[in-house]
């Protein structure tokens, strides 16, 4: 089981979606926490200015991105949809 932690930007603009939205990403952090669903979340590597840091789905629109601080903690960095990325 991998631990989470949060940066405090991550955590407002969690709390800024919408209820569902958040229930849902809440959801997929849980899953997450699990190695075997990282292929359910397609977890992926990025690359260019991003590169060393993981992505995963939320849902279709919606992604959260990540780096590995441990082998065991992962720290959860951005969410929302593809502009994340830029």
């Amino acid at each position: 089981m991998l631990n989470v932690s949060f940066k405090a930007s991550f955590i407002r603009k969690v709390n800024a979606l919408p209820e569902a939205l958040r229930e849902e990403a809440i959801e997929k952090i849980e899953l997450l926490k699990n190695t075997k669903n990282h292929a359910l979340l397609k977890v992926h590597k990025l690359h260019g200015q991003l590169a060393g840091s993981f992505s995963f789905s939320v849902n279709y629109k919606i992604r959260i991105v990540f780096e590995y601080v441990s082998k065991d903690e992962v720290a959860l960095l951005a969410i929302g949809d593809h502009d994340i990325y830029s």
